[in-house]
């Protein structure tokens, strides 16, 4: 077929003007659309971008350390890391899932399991707290959609032998128990907030900037001195062990400043082990549990009687017959007294002798004393859930409660209460606030009895310690000691049980100018002895002999012959 004659074909030109305008218009359309995303919608883009590339993230800060009186960590912070998941970034390949089980030295079927039940879920912790060494061959699978990232777990490098005290942080680091929960707000201190850069699949690129800066939390210094807490921890363990015991306490003050020095329980606690954290495991006994005293109350009710002026330390109880009636109730002593001093019948531990004082006091007066010892009353230590025991209104007394109270019955104390009453008496009768933080100045307390009463009082609990009284065997080599046993039978489905006893023991040291106050508590103890004078008195002995020593007080009994003893070798024990 020939060419047309006379020049191109017009069907051709309009093909080509066609094609050019074509290419024109879409020139020109991405041109605009170039123009509109760099003018227009810039901003609008950019923010979409750091929305699908940029993550606010948490910095967490790093929880106050918590030591002892004399800078020994009880409770430090050391990091760990956590490994998460993104199911949608992550994906489901069946392959990566593997790799992850074998990363995280799990079996394959139960992260298959695991990754399966969390489809749909945005984000999953697959474990925390991780040591980071073990996080390392997660991270180096660079895997889409997992993080790996740090955070803190707290530690307790004395274990159970503070545990009870110092309680525990959940897995959030967010104290739940004893000193970590009540000084939560000190020891937390504000994470800080940061922005980084990530790929498309999830993964951490850099760094971008600091938008908060995390502020660490405080430091706590306690007043527990662990010297004594170590030394009272053991003797208490091994007391529970021998007299095959259901549990324990023991508690010891300084006299002088009311700081608690010493706060221990048995069976123990290791709040490093969570598997131990049920609440029966974890409960402070010292603070929170209640008993029935016995005879360990007998000196606070004597504090009244010579506060009353109806009584000096030279008075006599006439107990001839052995026995009281209050009411239909006939109260008896083992054995009979006959006419008998106030020290006799504080180291004999007679429980009428003790009715027949306590009758004949004005019923508003004794309340008054036992009520500014602090007993129905929390201490003010601040541990949570501190119990503030049991004082029956005095408008509710009658002759029976008042001749129970006076042996030990009809109220509940706390070991801490019951401490914290004898060290009240050991400073000359006033009463300084509890403190489990270390207290670096003078307290002026409040004055319950006058210097006088108590001064006299602990001549009389004197006698108590001789080799005629029932506490002999908290006698320590060196030292003159003052003290009360106590022994009372427990309430066992709503009544007072055979067989069923706690055995107590508090008393100070040394007795001309104490400086140390101390109460131990064994509960049912099994072995044959339940008196608190053979369970908890040698207890007292060795952990307060120790102790005097270790805080370099001087002894004070002249007439001791030989100040080698075993409260003195229990080191080497």
């Amino acid at each position: 077929m020939r060419p047309t004659r006379g020049g191109p074909n017009p069907s051709f030109k309009a093909r080509v003007y066609v094609a050019f305008g074509m290419l024109a218009f879409a020139a020109s359309a991405l041109v605009a659309r170039a123009i509109e995303l760099q003018l227009v919608q810039n901003d609008f883009l950019i923010s979409q971008g750091h929305q699908r590339q940029l993550r606010e993230v948490t910095v967490p800060a790093h929880r106050g350390v918590i030591f002892d009186r004399n800078g020994e960590p009880l409770a430090v912070s050391t990091p760990v890391e956590s490994v998460s998941v993104r199911p949608a970034q992550l994906g489901t390949d069946p392959d990566q899932w593997s790799q992850l089980a074998v990363a995280l030295n799990r079996p394959e079927n139960v992260m298959h399991q695991q990754l399966s039940a969390l489809q749909g879920r945005t984000y999953a912790y697959l474990g925390r707290h991780m040591n980071p060494a073990d996080t390392r061959a997660v991270r180096e699978l660079d895997l889409p959609g997992i993080e790996v990232n740090r955070e803190f777990r707290r530690y307790y490098p004395s274990g159970e032998v503070a545990g009870h005290l110092l309680g525990f942080n959940n897995i959030d680091d967010i104290g739940q128990e004893g000193i970590e929960l009540n000084y939560d707000h000190w020891l937390a201190g504000d994470d800080g907030r940061k922005r980084v850069l990530q790929d498309n699949k999830g993964r951490h690129i850099e760094d971008v900037d600091s938008l908060l800066p995390a502020v660490p939390g405080r430091d706590l210094t306690l007043s527990i001195d662990m010297r004594i807490q170590y030394l009272a921890y053991r003797e208490l363990k091994a007391a529970i062990r021998d007299h095959q015991a259901a549990s324990g306490s023991m508690v010891v003050l300084d006299v002088t400043t009311g700081e608690v020095l010493a706060m221990v329980n048995q069976p123990g606690f290791n709040p490093n082990d969570r598997s131990q954290m049920q609440p029966n495991a974890y409960r402070n006994l010292a603070a929170v549990d209640m008993l029935e005293p016995g005879s360990s109350i007998k000196p606070f009710v004597m504090a009244a009687a010579l506060e009353s002026g109806k009584y000096n330390e030279n008075s006599q109880v006439d107990i001839h017959e052995g026995y009281v009636k209050v009411g239909t109730k006939v109260i008896t002593d083992e054995h009979p007294l006959g006419i008998a001093s106030l020290s006799t019948i504080l180291s004999r531990s007679s429980n009428v002798g003790m009715s027949k004082i306590g009758l004949s006091l004005e019923p508003r007066q004794l309340y008054g004393i036992m009520r500014g010892l602090g007993f129905g009353q929390t201490t003010g230590s601040g541990f949570p859930g501190e119990s503030q025991g049991k004082l029956t209104k005095v408008e509710d007394w009658r002759p029976m409660a008042i001749a129970s109270l006076s042996y030990g019955y009809g109220l509940s104390v706390t070991p801490l209460q019951l401490a914290h009453a004898y060290a009240t008496v050991g400073a000359g009768g006033l009463s300084r606030p509890i403190s489990l933080l270390r207290v670096d100045h003078p307290v002026q307390g409040t004055r319950i009895v006058s210097d006088n009463t108590a001064r006299k009082l602990i001549g009389l609990l004197e006698t108590v310690i001789t080799p005629a009284g029932t506490g002999k065997q908290a006698a320590i080599a060196g030292y003159r000691v003052a003290g009360k046993t106590g022994t009372a039978r427990r309430v066992v489905n709503g009544v007072y049980a055979d067989h069923h006893y706690v055995g107590v023991f508090g008393g100070m040291a040394p007795a001309t100018n104490p400086r140390l106050a101390a109460v131990v508590v064994i509960t049912d103890p099994r072995a044959g002895q339940y008196h608190g004078g053979e369970v908890s008195a040698p207890v007292f002995s060795a952990v307060m002999g120790g102790a005097l020593r270790l805080m370099g007080i001087a002894p004070d009994d002249a007439t001791a012959k030989d100040s080698a003893t075993p409260a003195q070798t229990l080191v080497s024990r």
